[in-house]
């Protein structure tokens, strides 16, 4: 029999000539640290040290490492930790975790090398993104994994005095992090989904049989009770078995028939007046919904939905001067049509639940971003009582929007549990989740722009149609209601339906597309007035968060030393563009803070999908009773507790922290209270010695209304919509459960590129994003959350797309290797400047960030492009074909 050493025992390897290392890692020994990410050897999740050096174990035979060394992340930290990891802790360079034990073993080994050549000699940020260039972070962490490195092989981390803003990040760092996808039952099966291979087709012929006589399989599901399918994809049954190879072979037994139906893949197929009909009138109610929260009745024409207009503000007006602006040749308006492309989640940490029935109690552990609305929507269709259902997600691999809500992993998960009476887990595998987990719709967005002969905005029109696939509800155009106030707006949304896989809410939704139009439209409407285009926007945009931010952007070297377009081979640029978000909170949500066992414990059921939730709530506890924060216990990621807020809109920190405070208050008093000694006089931790002599006391809190009393100019956006705005804040509160408050979460961002016109290459320099969000809660995390969100919006802007058979309707960039997201080569020195006013009204003053952060970036990069080469990019991503064909186009006219 054949062995390998790993982590410093000796441990046998199967015979199985086609087990992977990371099955063995991963399913006969238990370290789940390492993580299966991509199946391709891109991502660099999987990585293992084989004999010291770094491996993709997703490739590596078992048998190869027969009589090697192995170590896993595990093994890295197991007597002492590595500086590495230290540093990566020190400096937050980690998000959700998911990809960190990758990293964290392939910075170890550069580490190693580093010191033992070069002594504590700085590596260049040239140098680390090499040695790193092998590994993916969705959330964007790559500015502080920069840091962590390098002092990480200066030596600065060698000794054992360090603090880490999260304190999850021990966990992480080592791999003692357990997410969804490294839960192991007793029995547990293996869940798999079978799906359509047809664009849209009606079911004739579903024969389960073949597959529940295959040995291993325990049980056989239908997720469907509608015979039709209407995208590559849809899940039609799932089978458990003993393991997946079991149940792959079994779904591969499964063979319907089916009769095509005519399909039409795509927004400009679908829009075409004999374009097949995706849905019927009595089948709309099957569509998707894209969007977290809004919505509403629209009408329908074949497979047009809309327009949804609500907030549009004289919009004929609007129309007819633009119509005359045409007509008269009037040079002032400006007018364009922009497309951006498809992007997808690409969550790390695939769509994931296991579900485990104990009599009548039903828990799914689940990859889950609001484990209170999970819990509800399993009770509803299941028809369960909801006290027994029980959801939990203690630590959850990125989400970005598309783990809302209940999907199809978790329906299949506990359909086949029931059927089987055993736990089954499901796991997403890369093409799945590049594919039907989700994906922010491309839209096609037509604006014009007519400032006045005095130099302010009169009309603004924006139209969009958004590429939504088998799902409706989406919002663009309605976003660009709440700037730049201009006397007439047209604005009109439209969903298109075709037979693709439905789009779902991601990172602002709407946001970035609306931007990229309407941003580029107000820098080419300051070209023409011949303003610089930060004065204009200051002129144009009362708001008074972004009033602030723009005197920051004018007083930058990078905007005040910028030039226009120049010649020669690399050009540089400066772009601006800017962004906001709603300030959203939820009703509803209760935290706990308590004294339990001499501890303080804080608890409420949210979870914490990276964004640093719990590092928040604990130290909030902790700096009001002058503790350190590990010193608090935080409790969330389990439905059974409090009430939680959903991990989505950015409202977590505005929906914890004034319950979280005002409980804090009425304990201390508590405290006080029944305290039958003082600590005493002159103690420098009175709380502490309170604390440790105190019988449990528990204090829940609901968070309440925000104060009456905000600042000049600061209000609610939905008192600007009148009637329709106390009846939009009314329903969102009822149907959705938020809250839209008073004041608007902003973003200005400065981005230089340096654009390389032979070959259409772009390179982002450096970015400088400045935010209002009021009070910082946690400054390192809240400067990680900006960082990753521009990471994401270079993203969008330059590299991301899927691609789609037009004819078949598969999804061509299904797997890491062909869909491109950024690397850690490919981040810039990244500026974060906030401004923490605007949000006295809200008790702790903080608001969220993860969506505003995102909406400038990709206007702000074309901007910069523009500024570069002279030409403007009106498609994203900016690929480099698209500017070399600009400037052939250029240079031929």
């Amino acid at each position: 029999m054949n062995t390998m050493i790993i982590n410093g025992r000796v441990e046998p390897l199967p015979e199985d000539p086609d087990a992977l290392l990371i099955d063995v890692v991963r399913d006969q020994l238990g370290l789940t640290g390492t993580k299966l990410v991509c199946g391709g050897g891109v991502c660099g999740a999987c990585t293992v040290l084989v004999d010291g050096v770094p491996i993709a174990s997703c490739l590596m035979p078992a048998r190869a490492a027969a009589g090697k060394s192995v170590t896993t992340v595990e093994g890295i930290g197991a007597q002492e930790l590595h500086p590495v990891q230290k540093a990566f802790m020190a400096h937050d360079a980690l998000q959700c975790g998911f990809c960190t034990p990758g990293f964290i073993l392939e910075a170890a080994a550069f580490c190693d090398r580093w010191r033992a050549a070069k002594g504590t000699a700085v590596p260049s940020r040239e140098e680390i993104g090499a040695a790193l260039s092998g590994h993916l972070c969705r959330c964007g962490a790559y500015d502080a994994i920069f840091r962590a490195v390098a002092d990480a092989c200066a030596g600065r981390f060698d000794g054992g005095h360090f603090a880490s803003p999260r304190i999850e990040a021990r966990d992480k760092v080592t791999g003692a992090a357990r997410y969804t996808v490294d839960i192991r039952h007793d029995g547990q099966l293996e869940g798999v989904i079978l799906r359509s291979r047809d664009a849209h087709a009606r079911i004739t012929v579903l024969d389960l049989a073949p597959a529940r006589a295959l040995d291993g399989v325990t049980a056989v599901s239908l997720l469907s009770d509608d015979r039709i399918v209407r995208y590559v994809g849809e899940p039609i049954a799932a089978v458990a078995a003993k393991d997946r190879k079991t149940a792959l072979a079994a779904l591969a037994a499964i063979k319907p028939t089916s009769e095509p139906l005519p399909a039409v893949i795509g927004l400009d197929a679908a829009r075409k007046d004999d374009a097949p009909v995706v849905f019927d009138r009595a089948s709309r109610k099957r569509a998707g919904n894209v969007s977290e929260a809004a919505g509403g009745p629209a009408p329908w024409k074949r497979n047009v939905r809309g327009p949804t207009s609500v907030f549009a503000r004289r919009a004929k007006r609007a129309r007819n001067w633009v119509d005359e602006a045409r007509q008269a040749s009037n040079s002032l308006l400006v007018e364009g049509t922009f497309r951006t492309g498809t992007q997808q989640h690409a969550c790390l940490e695939p769509h994931a639940a296991v579900a485990r029935f104990d009599g009548e109690e039903l828990t799914v552990h689940a990859s889950s971003q609001w484990v209170v609305h999970l819990k509800e929507q399993i009770a509803k269709r299941f028809k369960l009582d909801p006290a027994r259902v029980r959801v939990i997600a203690d630590h959850v691999g990125g989400g970005f929007g598309s783990k809302a809500s209940i999907g199809a992993e978790t329906i299949a998960a506990v359909e086949l549990a029931r059927a089987a009476n055993a736990p089954v887990r499901v796991v997403y595998d890369r093409h799945e989740e590049l594919s039907v987990a989700g994906y922010r719709p491309a839209a096609e967005v037509k604006v014009a722009l007519l400032p006045s002969d005095r130099g302010e905005l009169k009309a603004l029109s924006v139209t969009a149609h958004a590429d939504t696939g088998a799902a409706t509800n989406s919002t663009i155009a309605g976003l660009a209601r709440l700037m730049y106030p201009a006397e007439a707006k047209d604005l009109r949304d439209f969903d298109v339906i075709s037979n693709l896989p439905p789009g779902a809410a991601f990172r602002g939704p709407g946001g970035p597309p609306m931007a990229f139009a309407v941003e580029q439209a107000v820098d080419e409407a300051a070209l023409r007035l011949a303003v610089d285009p930060i004065a204009l926007r200051k002129r144009w945009d009362p708001d008074p968060n972004r009033q602030r931010l723009y005197d920051w952007a004018l007083s930058l070297d990078t905007w005040r030393n910028r030039t226009s377009a120049g010649s020669g081979r690399y050009r540089r640029g400066v772009g601006v563009a800017t962004g906001y978000w709603l300030y959203l909170w939820q009703p509803k949500v209760k935290v706990e803070v308590a004294v339990k066992g001499g501890r303080i414990v804080a608890s409420t059921a949210t979870q914490d999908i990276g964004t640093g939730t719990r590092s928040v709530l604990a130290d909030t506890v902790a700096r009001e009773f002058d503790l350190e924060a590990d010193e608090v216990e935080v409790r969330i990621g389990d439905s059974s507790l409090p009430e939680g807020p959903g991990s989505g809109g950015s409202r977590v920190t505005a929906s914890v922290l004034p319950p979280t405070l005002t409980a804090i208050q009425k304990l201390k008093a508590a405290l006080l209270e029944q305290a039958t000694r003082k600590p005493a006089p002159g103690s420098n931790a009175p709380w502490r010695e309170l604390i440790a002599r105190s019988a449990d006391i528990a204090i829940s809190e609901t968070r309440g209304e925000d104060g009456k009393n905000t600042a000049p100019g600061i209000r609610s956006p939905l008192k600007d919509l009148g009637l329709l705005g106390v009846v939009f804040g009314w329903m969102m509160r009822r149907n959705s459960n938020i809250v839209i408050g008073a004041g608007v979460p902003s973003s200005v961002q400065v981005i230089e590129v340096e654009v390389d016109t032979w070959l259409g290459h772009v390179r982002v320099l450096k970015v400088h994003t400045g935010i209002a969000v009021g009070k910082i809660a946690a400054p390192q995390l809240a400067h990680s959350q900006a960082c990753g969100a521009v990471i994401q919006g270079l993203g969008y802007a330059l590299y991301e797309a899927r691609e789609v058979d037009p004819l078949s309707g598969d999804v061509l960039t299904a797997s890491m290797e062909d869909y491109r997201i950024p690397g850690i080569a490919d981040t810039p020195e990244i500026d974060v400047h906030f401004d923490e006013g605007g949000f006295d009204h809200v008790l702790g003053n903080s608001v969220g960030i993860g969506e505003v952060a995102t909406v400038p970036t990709s206007p702000a990069v074309a901007n910069a492009i523009f500024n570069a080469i002279g030409v403007r990019l009106a498609e994203i991503p900016i690929r480099p074909d698209r500017i070399v064909a600009a400037l052939k186009g250029r240079t031929a006219a």
